[in-house]
This record gives structure tokens, sequence and C-alpha cells, in this order.
């Protein structure tokens, strides 16, 4: 009996890089494929799908600046750790390797390309990060979250196939819950959260735009704020003074269903983060990060916001007064609430894991 193919995901050691390969690890198993995971020793602290024992960490360095020996390192890094692929994919022999951006994905992509092995890559954001565009013209396929994301280019654009960001199962079954608007005599649950790290942007503003709405929306307001331990005791006095419900954490490891649970969503506008709104369903106030080259996250949310589904506010105009005005006129609007939930959910793609896999199968040649 000939043994179940093996399909190597390589990926970045954030969550944004390793939730849609986890989602899409688990829809191959449940195909009846084998799966391994190349990447840092960042990915190590992760569980999920991923055990210590199915994943094997390449050295890899991300490209930092144009100074002549920071870019002699990275190269020599990066030139180590495609020889040390290569080593393990001619032992482990897969039937295609998969790629979902990080500098991390470089080797082991190259690694395919020299051992002859099927590949393609996945890229979450609204437009093609870094490494996905050195990788993007020697691979086989390229998957994109977002229609368009490479339009620019007819030659990429006509191997690209709209898959949608795969999530985790945790977000499908949170996704099973309907939006249930806020009722003028209910609570009003607001959710702000940052990312995987928090951000210290929402400690700064949303306390203070908390502070300026009306003192009879305070008795309503249900509160879920991640923030970070530095800047704990500041936002919880605000809180307290306000006599506001508040439940305060650095992480949540429950926030599909905390997300599930909210009528609102204050939050940074990752892949994942938009992916999951998307799939679920709730309306959001995205602040996209400052100061990436890629203007990634500012691409995402406008995606939502286009559709109807989200505010996008960009740093520089998130102020107290600006995120007051917008929970006030939001919560006296709980049908405008729903119709942003409605678009929010018809923007999402809850399919894409299979979508993927589709994929995945069709260039290793495994249908």
């Amino acid at each position: 009996m000939s043994e179940a193919p093996l399909i190597v995901l390589a990926a970045g050691g954030t969550g944004g890089h390793l939730f849609p390969a986890e989602a899409l690890g688990a829809e191959l198993q449940r195909r009846g494929a084998r799966v391994r995971l190349v990447t840092d020793a960042r990915a190590l602290r992760y569980g999920g799908l991923f055990t210590p024992d199915m994943i094997d960490v390449v050295p890899s360095e991300t490209l930092r600046g144009r100074n002549p020996l920071s870019l002699a390192k990275t190269a020599l890094t990066l030139a180590g750790g495609t020889a040390r692929a290569l080593l393990l994919l001619r032992r482990l022999k897969p039937a295609a390797v998969v790629g979902f951006g990080g500098y991390p994905t470089l080797p082991p992509l190259w690694a395919a390309r020299l051992a002859g092995i099927p590949s393609l890559i996945h890229d979450a954001n609204a437009v093609l990060g870094r490494a996905n565009r050195q990788l993007s013209g020697q691979v086989g396929a390229i998957a994109t979250s977002f229609p368009g994301v490479l339009a620019y280019d007819a030659g990429l654009a006509a191997k690209a196939t709209l898959t949608g960001n795969p999530v985790r199962p945790a977000i499908l079954a949170a996704a099973a819950t309907p939006y249930d608007p806020p009722r003028s005599s209910g609570p009003l649950r607001l959710l702000v959260f940052g990312g995987s790290q928090g951000a210290r942007v929402m400690a700064d503003i949303v306390p203070g735009a908390i502070e300026r709405l009306e003192p009879a929306l305070w008795d309503h307001l249900e509160l879920t704020q991640q923030v970070r331990d530095e800047d704990m005791a500041r936002v919880r006095a605000v809180y307290d003074r306000l006599r506001i419900r508040a439940e305060l954490a650095p992480f949540f490891t429950d926030l599909p269903a905390r997300m599930a649970a909210s009528h609102l969503v204050i939050s940074r506008s990752g892949a994942g983060t938009v992916a999951e709104l998307a799939a679920i369903g709730r309306p959001a106030i995205l602040v996209p990060l400052p100061g990436a080259l890629d203007q990634d996250q500012f691409a995402n949310a406008g995606v939502l916001d286009e559709a109807g589904g989200a505010i996008r506010i960009a740093q520089a105009d998130f102020t107290p007064d600006r995120l007051a005005a917008e929970i006030s006129r939001l919560a006296a609007e709980p049908a405008q609430l729903a119709a942003m939930a409605g678009a929010a959910r018809a923007a999402g793609r809850p399919d894409a894991a299979i979508r993927l896999a589709d994929l995945v199968m069709a260039v290793a040649k495994l249908v």
C-alpha cells in the first residue's frame, strides 16, 4: 500500500502566515494527505495542528536596509537555508510545496524550484507581500485572498486563482452564530483588539473615546479590550472611574467566540483579522497599521470599507473625538450595524481552505 502524498507548507512564524497554513493543512489531512511545516523558530511557540514533530526549522533572514554588511549576512543566511531546505526536500520527496509569505518561505520555495518540485504561493493581503513578490515569477500558481491583487501584471494574473484567506476551524464555528443587533434597552457589546501583540494606539485612544460618549450609553456598554500589560493600569483606571463593564486582558484565547458575540469590533486590519471578520460577519472600525512599506493593512481595510462592512480610519485621524462620534452614531442605528454585518459576511469566503486545497491538489497532480 503506497504512502499518502506529502505536502510541505512553508510560512513565516507569525499568526498571519501560520493560521492560513494550519487551515489548509487540516483540509489536506481530511483528504488523506500528509503535511509538514517549514518555518522559522518563532512558529514553535504556536500550538494547533503543527506539533513539534511536524515542523522543520530552516534558517532565513529578513532583508533589512541597504547596508553592505547586512545585505551580505542576509544573503549568506538565505543561501545556507536554501541548501538545508534542498536536503530536506530531497529526503521528504513532497508532492508540492506551498508558501504562505514571509522571508522564511524563500529558502524552501527556492529549494523546490532547484529540486523540480511543483510549488505555489498564497498571499493573505490585498497587496502581494515582498517575499511573495520575489517568488511569484518562479511558482506554478498564485492563490490570492482578494480580487484584482495581480491586475497590474498580466503574466502573474494568468496564473492567479482567487481562493480567499483560509480561516481557523474556531472561526468557522463562530460563523454559525447569526448577528443579533443591539436593542435600545439591551447591552452594546464592544470588542477592541490590536492583533496578536495588541496595539498601544487602542490603549491611547479608546478610553478617551468612551469617556466622550453620552453618560446614558455607559450603562449599556459591555467592553472587552485587549490591553498590553504596561498599559493595563491606566486603561483600567478610566473604565473604573466611569463604571464601565469592561473585561481587559493582554490576550484572549477565545477571540473567535468573542468576535461572534460582539456588536461592533474595533481593531487593526491584518489579513487574518479582515478574513475572520468577513467569515463571521461582524461590523468593524478598522485602523490600519501605519508605516508599512506595502500599506497592506490599509488595502485590506479598504476591501471591507468599500463593501460596506467596515469603517476604515487612518491612524492619523483615529482620535478620541472621531471614535466617540462613530460609536455614538452606530449605537443609535442598529439597522446600520446589521447592514454592515451582512455586507461583511457577503465579502467573506469561509470555503477558502477548500478552494486552496483544490488548487494545491491540481498543482501537485493529485487529481
